[in-house]
């Protein structure tokens, strides 16, 4: 038997008319359960819903035995509504008995029926339930029956999303939709953060489901269509967009999925069938969503987020929202959750109101990154799928010290993260506390303590955290949140804010470190397979020395009267550092020649970051004023690890006797030339690394504001001449020195070293 055509439309009044009723959850389901049923001309329409516990629970039914509502039910994968549960996709059946999947429930009396049409109740691409139609005939059902039933769906969608099935199940359960999840991501950026939901790209919540006149909708969509592939030809375009470049990639493909005729068809269907354009851009997305979601090649996964982002792009455009992040009506505990984001869109949010940043994405060197650790926010990156598992309010918990995100947490998981924070502020107030004590060892050896920054924001944590200065000012990050390149006047206003801010406090600039893997949308970047080794820093400086010359003569002009300490990345070779000298005393000679004021003292150094400089030690010290060994990349280039990439990042241990002794040297013939050395890095705020650090003849250490307190609280309850004494000899060949991991926690726990 064929439906009629209008059946749909006509269905979705009825529906309307319904959801307006000021009735009960359950009596409006049983209502809708028998106007489908006789919609599309079934004995039998049964709405299955998921629990949070995986089990798929009759909800409601029209023909079957009403006796089995909250009792019958099916786990996913289990029978066929538990197949159309794990797949996602319709199931249409002449003889379901049959199926190989057919699973009999004797308490719903369905033992009469053979034609079986189930549809999945999908949202945002989530499975939240099943709708089934049956008959006793042996039929296969229409397409256009497949379309209404699955158009009918979303309708049941909104009533699970709007939380007015919650409270039927009589197994205190509760629904799928709410149930907590916990996502293994990568720590980023460490702390912990409790708050709730702020979707970055808010998704615009479809209210208006069912249209009153089909042919005005198909105009709005034609015309929001037009208006998106304008909008992404005029991108594609525009001077700002590179010619070639990740950014170019992504919109082409947004323009590829704007212009396919088999999506847009999708679309018009859905509209034919009586819902409103935004509503049907809805449905056909969450349709394709779940079963892209499904599918394992990479390549049609990551197509999925371009997809995604086209979908609510329309979707605005059809509702006439901007588009454009949620940075305005904060929470006071925001948690960002977003797919991506660049560092500058973190920055337009208000920074007390947030808590932490969970990505899809992120890497461990991406900017965003580096900004997030700057501005003490925990992050958590590569989080699969985070966006479309969490609506906006949701509570959440960010671990960025284990890499972990708790969406919906259950309530003794919030207890046990509210007490850990606790502990971290009763341990930080004792941090605190120690803030104007000397950083002395027991032993009376003096180790200075500075920060690293980047920001103007991170300036305040001199004070707060009792640093001895800035050993490491990271210049690109100016660099990296403007738009356009900054101008040596914009340059030199910054530096002389962040001297000013210093108030006295000894600086180190490091000059710009940008290429390889710090990309500058505004600076035309090239293709490598080895970024971290390719075309940056001090390399890309000298190959455009009028980059690296502007920088200069802004350091120079900013710190006139003062004093000016500048040190140069990536240097691998001594003459690389004499080519960079050269230009500051060209940039000298130009200011004085024009009158103008230079520092009283200027100091140029290099970061040892390169394994090469290792063996040029001697010649190096005889060329600079100080040296600030760069850990982070001199590790990674010394064990050829990439710490950026997870498989390997761990792999090997920086306290290492290789690598110990590297550092060792460096220590040494510094010492011998009498230059000052600094060591930043990762490596110098762990207490148990700072620890070695300090056994091996380190005085000067950098690192976060945050590991101040704890590296200040372990080494004044440190015996230095002890440690030495006992640590150096396992360095010296031929030592039986076991793992000098475990020999420094055994050390520091026999000589109660606060770790």
């Amino acid at each position: 038997m064929r439906s009629n055509l209008a059946g749909p439309r006509l269905l979705l009044r009825r529906l309307r008319e319904v959801m307006a009723e000021p009735i009960k959850a359950q009596e409006r389901l049983d209502k809708i359960v028998v106007l489908i049923a006789a919609n599309v001309v079934a004995e039998v329409c049964s709405v299955y819903i998921l629990r949070a516990d995986g089990v798929l629970e009759l909800y409601a039914t029209e023909g079957l035995k009403r006796e089995a509502v909250h009792h019958a039910s099916l786990r996913v994968g289990q029978g066929l509504v538990g197949l159309i549960a794990a797949e996602a996709r319709p199931l249409n059946l002449p003889n379901a008995r049959a199926h190989p999947a057919f699973a009999y429930l004797p308490e719903t009396g369905e033992d009469a029926y053979n034609s079986f049409l189930g549809v999945p109740i999908l949202r945002a691409g989530r499975t939240l339930g099943v709708l089934v139609v049956q008959n006793q005939s042996h039929r296969t059902y229409l397409e256009d029956e497949v379309e209404a039933l699955q158009t009918t769906a979303m309708v049941i969608a909104e009533m699970v999303a709007a939380g007015e099935l919650e409270a039927i199940s009589q197994k205190g359960t509760g629904l799928d939709l709410s149930r907590p999840i916990h996502a293994q991501g990568v720590a980023l950026a460490e702390g912990v953060g409790l708050g709730h939901v702020v979707l970055h790209e808010p998704r615009v919540v479809v209210t208006n489901l069912i249209s009153e006149d089909t042919d005005a909708e198909k105009s709005r969509l034609t015309t929001a269509i037009n208006r998106l592939r304008l909008s992404i030809d005029d991108l594609l375009a525009s001077n700002d967009i590179a010619a070639v470049g990740e950014h170019r990639e992504v919109l082409e493909a947004y323009r590829m999925f704007a212009y396919d005729q088999g999506w847009i068809r999708k679309i018009e269907e859905a509209i034919r069938n009586g819902l409103t354009a935004e509503a049907s851009v809805e449905k056909v997305q969450s349709d394709m969503r779940a079963r892209m979601l499904r599918q394992t090649d990479p390549y049609l996964r990551e197509r999925l987020h371009d997809l995604d982002d086209l979908a609510h792009r329309l979707i605005r455009e059809l509702m006439g929202r901007d588009h454009g992040s949620a940075v305005d009506d904060l929470p006071q505990d925001a948690i960002i959750i977003a797919r991506n984001m660049g560092a500058a869109e973190l920055l337009d949010y208000d920074r007390d109101k947030i808590r932490g940043l969970v990505l899809e994405e992120g890497g461990p060197t991406s900017h965003i990154t580096i900004v997030s650790r700057a501005l003490g926010i925990p992050m958590v990156g590569q989080v699969h799928d985070i966006v479309s598992l969490a609506d906006a309010g949701d509570a959440v918990i960010v671990d960025g010290d284990a890499g972990e995100v708790y969406l919906r947490p259950a309530q003794d998981v919030q207890n046990a993260y509210a007490e850990k924070v606790r502990f971290r502020a009763r341990r930080q107030a004792q941090y605190r506390r120690l803030r104007n004590k000397p950083s002395v060892t027991k032993d009376g050896v003096e180790i200075a303590l500075q920060m690293n920054a980047g920001l103007l924001v991170d300036l305040p944590h001199l004070t707060e955290a009792g640093a001895a200065g800035v050993g490491l000012f990271r210049t690109e990050l100016q660099f990296m949140l403007a738009s356009s390149f900054p101008r040596m006047k914009e340059q030199r206003a910054q530096y002389e804010q962040v001297l000013a801010a210093a108030d006295g406090k000894p600086v180190t600039f490091r000059s710009l470190d940008i290429g390889g893997d710090k990309v500058l949308p505004y600076l035309r970047s090239i293709q490598e397979e080895n970024p971290a080794m390719g075309w940056r820093a001090l390399r890309l400086g000298l190959d455009r020395p009028g980059l690296l010359r502007t920088q200069i003569r802004a350091l120079l002009m900013a710190a006139a009267g003062r004093d000016l300490k500048l040190m140069f990345p990536m240097v691998a070779e001594v003459d690389e550092f004499l080519l960079a000298r050269g230009l500051v005393e060209r940039e000298l000679k130009h200011l004085r020649r024009h009158g103008h004021a230079v520092p009283e003292k200027i100091r140029l150094g290099v970061m040892v970051e390169v394994p090469s400089l290792l063996f040029q030690l001697d010649e190096l010290m005889q060329e600079v004023d100080f040296v600030s060994v760069g850990s982070n990349d001199l590790f990674q280039f010394f064990c050829a690890v990439d710490r950026g990439n997870t498989r390997v990042a761990d792999r090997f241990d920086p306290l290492s006797l290789g690598f110990l002794r590297a550092l060792k040297r460096i220590v040494d013939k510094a010492g011998a030339a009498h230059v000052p050395v600094t060591l930043c890095g990762e490596l110098a705020g762990k207490p148990l690394e700072a620890m070695a650090l300090i056994g091996l003849g380190f005085r000067d250490l950098s690192m976060s504001p945050a590991s101040l307190g704890p590296v200040k609280a372990m080494l004044r309850t440190l015996d230095a001449g002890r440690l030495a004494a006992r640590l150096l000899p396992r360095l010296e060949p031929g030592h039986p020195e076991g793992d000098i991991r475990d020999f420094l926690k055994r050390f520091a726990a026999e000589m109660d070293v606060s770790l």
